[in-house]
């Protein structure tokens, strides 16, 4: 398995280590945070749009098609209802100039199948410890 860790840093700031990298999350302002870093519900849908632009890209390559003008667009709203979470998440893709219209089906059956959105149409198991230290003696 992968291996992350999380760990607060103040307010709502929590800093995340991954492979020799950092993020950090945090609220913004208007919610009581600092506004040191995205949300880690924006990052969960950054996520998203940077697997089906990664995908996205690869596909490109694979074709001989240079992945200049690629981008990916994002838009997602939060439910309304409990519990919290992302109900709808709207990602358009900005293809390159050059790509074919004929390859537009074999695109979309590529980056609807990339690992983040397979993870949520097919969610994993999720389970939380909790663990209290023992002081130190």
């Amino acid at each position: 398995m992968s291996e992350m860790v999380v760990w607060h840093e103040a307010g709502d700031r929590f800093r995340i280590a991954i492979r020799g990298h950092e993020v950090v999350v945090d609220q913004p302002v208007w919610d009581g945070g600092g506004d040191a870093g995205p949300t880690p519900t924006e990052l969960f849908v950054a996520s998203l749009a940077g697997c089906v632009a990664f995908y996205a890209g690869r596909y490109l390559g694979r074709h001989g098609i240079e992945p200049g003008g690629l981008e990916v667009d994002v838009r997602f709203a939060m439910a309304e209802d409990r519990p919290a979470r992302v109900a709808d998440v709207e990602l358009f893709l900005r293809l390159p100039v050059e790509f074919p219209p004929e390859q537009l089906d074999r695109l979309r059956a590529v980056v609807e199948h990339c690992t983040v959105h397979n993870s949520i149409t097919q969610p994993p198991e999720v389970k939380i410890a909790l663990e209290i230290p023992q002081p130190a003696v």
